[in-house]
């Protein structure tokens, strides 16, 4: 599984001009699947997550968690994380999921998390035409690959 989680003060997504999450202060975290991964490898992820220290404190430093400012977090499916660009300019997507393999997983992720953050998150509609909207905060953007857990 690969994610780009991206601090936000705001965060939403529109499906067809009706917004179907909306966040405040938080993450907004696109998720690309692959047909390798597994469940593991989103718990891998969700606990990764919810600790990374990329808040501030009191004293201006990233040393706060998630969990710590009571955030929330918005995700996303973005099959064209796994996009091939080595071979001319029209990038191929056959590292992505299917749907039968992706959709299970990214539903597994997204209540894997909401477990790990304690309430609800936000969400789009996986394979839909999305609008997403955001404010990154810093900014700071964090990709994060389970290929290289070590």
């Amino acid at each position: 599984m690969r994610i780009v989680i991206q601090r936000v003060s705001h965060a939403s997504v529109t499906i067809e001009g009706v917004c179907k999450s909306a966040i405040k202060e938080g993450f907004m975290i696109l998720v690309g699947i692959e047909n390798a991964d597994t469940q593991e490898d989103a718990d891998w992820l969700c606990k990764k997550i919810v600790n990374l220290r990329v808040f501030d404190d009191e004293n201006g430093v990233m040393n706060k968690s998630i969990l710590d400012i009571d955030g929330n977090i918005l995700v996303v499916s973005q099959f064209t994380l796994h996009a091939s660009y080595k071979k001319g300019n029209r990038p191929s997507y056959i590292y992505a999921a299917k749907p039968d393999v992706a959709i299970p997983l990214y539903e597994y992720f997204c209540k894997a998390l909401t477990e790990a953050l304690g309430k609800e998150i936000g969400t789009g509609e996986f394979g839909a035409d999305m609008k997403v909207e955001l404010l990154n905060n810093g900014p700071v953007t964090i990709c994060m690959d389970t290929k290289n857990k070590e």
